[in-house]
């Protein structure tokens, strides 16, 4: 029953900016974690921050602090990454995904890719001049 579109991505210039959606359909539960993870070209899936419907808490990777915002429209079961002052290296395939449990966010780690239960099938984000 879930079901996560993401939208957004495209061509940007360095210190640009630009603002991904992900909708997410049949997301009923009280207690979730939304994530967005990005895969650049021949490396490795990466977590770029989290938000936890506990509490609201967000975290992030160091690599998007300061630059990259999560929030969370709850009426319109839509996710956003507004992300700014872009750089090179944050070309990458974006991709959503929804853990469906409750985390403590005053632990470490709630924040992973091998526990979100459902997945986006990504937008494509490429930085360059």
């Amino acid at each position: 029953q879930m079901h996560l579109v993401e939208s957004g991505g495209g061509l940007v210039q360095p210190g640009g900016s630009l603002r991904l959606s992900c909708a997410a359909s049949g997301l009923t539960s009280n207690y979730y974690v939304i994530g967005w993870f990005r895969q650049a070209p021949g490396k490795e899936r990466e977590g770029v921050g989290c938000f936890s419907s506990n509490d609201g808490s967000t975290v992030y990777a160091d690599s998007v602090k300061g630059r990259f915002t999560i929030t969370y429209d709850k009426a319109k079961n839509t996710v956003f990454l507004q992300m700014n002052n872009l750089k090179p290296e944050d070309t990458a395939v974006y991709y959503c995904a929804v853990e469906l449990a409750w985390v403590n966010t005053n632990g470490s780690s709630w924040c992973r890719d091998h526990d979100m239960d459902f997945w986006g099938k990504g937008t494509l984000v490429t930085v360059s001049s």
